[in-house]
């Protein structure tokens, strides 16, 4: 009777390990595709990201964005728009709008409208 039990282990064995290596070519063919899709993924990630640029509203982000427009306007010596604002101090419109904020807060800069912004 011992020579059955061993018998029907082993069959029971080799049964189950061609399921195995099945179901390892299928997680690796399921890896594959994964991977594939990754791939593809950032291209379309990237195109969205040139298309809305993130703005990040800190005390630390808006005191820079503040500190070019300062100098913006030190250079400029003369009542600058905010186009021109973000345009000579390479950011963006958003950005100078904080920067100007934070300029009026703290007194450094008076205009009567945003066409008119000069140093105090």
């Amino acid at each position: 009777m011992a020579e059955k039990k061993t018998a029907t282990k082993k069959v029971a064995t080799e049964k189950a390990a061609p399921e195995k290596k099945a179901t390892k070519t299928t997680a690796k063919a399921a890896v594959k595709a994964t991977e594939a899709k990754a791939e593809k993924a950032p291209a379309k990630k990237a195109t969205a990201k040139k298309a809305e640029k993130v703005l990040y509203i800190n005390a630390e982000s808006v005191g820079f964005r503040a500190g070019d427009v300062y100098q913006a306007l030190a250079a400029a010596g003369k009542s600058l728009t905010v186009a021109e604002i973000a345009k000579a101090a390479n950011i963006s419109a958003e950005e100078v709008l904080l920067g100007i904020g934070w300029l009026f807060k703290e007194g450094k800069i008076v205009g009567e409208n945003v066409a008119d912004l000069r140093l105090a």
